[in-house]
């Protein structure tokens, strides 16, 4: 039981690396990991609620890695919406000069829809449907913000058990401003192999880019 507590104990150093506001949230286990760095869950000590800690380390390496992540950052303190996940909180660093990682607390999901996909084949027609509704919801909600997330896929799509859903990763996202003539999607290239979100389909080998409707993404949707 000490050796456990000791283990913990080191892994909640480890992540945050003495941070500034590490004693408020007690590390429970990591839930995901990428080239971004790593996803933990956690129990903020203040309010008693089960949160979602996200470590992106070495932040200003790469330039690009950089303005990605401010750019979600952004969108996500900007986007207030039920099916859009909600960043609760920023860790501050410690100091300027020691500032290299980045600490951003969500709301906590259980799973993602592709997990849900993968592993339940009792999913109804009334599943889907339920689904489908929040997803359109939140496109249109996001859409009319004018904002395009451009990396749409079942594993940016948080789930719980109780079918809720919400979009996130907003890394990717464009923002159409109104002084734009016409929705630019700056580059059609993504992260996923073998895959491209509705929105970028459209924008492929022409000039206008018009942006996708979501009715037109349900249409999609319905016929993958």
């Amino acid at each position: 039981m000490q050796q456990a507590q000791r283990t913990k104990s080191s892994a909640e150093v480890d992540f945050f690396t003495e941070y500034g506001d590490a004693n408020r949230y007690k590390i429970q286990e990591v839930i995901g990991k990428g080239s971004y760095g790593v996803v933990c869950s956690a129990l903020d000590l203040q309010t008693r609620q089960k949160v979602a800690i996200k470590k992106i380390h070495n932040i200003f390496e790469h330039t690009s890695d950089a303005a990605r992540i401010l750019r979600e950052i952004k969108l996500l303190r900007l986007l207030r919406h039920p099916d859009v996940v909600e960043i609760k909180h920023i860790m501050l660093p410690p100091s300027r000069k020691d500032f290299k990682d980045i600490y951003v607390v969500f709301e906590l999901m259980e799973s993602d829809l592709h997990q849900v996909i993968k592993a339940n084949d009792d999913l109804t027609k009334e599943h889907y449907q339920f689904f489908l509704y929040q997803l359109l919801r939140a496109l249109k909600y996001i859409h009319t913000a004018s904002v395009y997330h451009r990396d749409l896929k079942p594993k940016n799509i948080l789930a719980n058990s109780n079918c809720k859903l919400k979009i996130c990763d907003f890394g990717l996202a464009r923002v159409a401003f109104n002084d734009t003539p016409t929705t630019v999607f700056w580059t059609d290239y993504v992260a996923t192999r073998w895959y491209r979100a509705p929105e970028l389909c459209g924008s492929f080998f022409t000039s206008i880019h018009l942006p996708l409707t979501s009715g037109a993404l349900g249409v999609f949707l319905l016929r993958c």
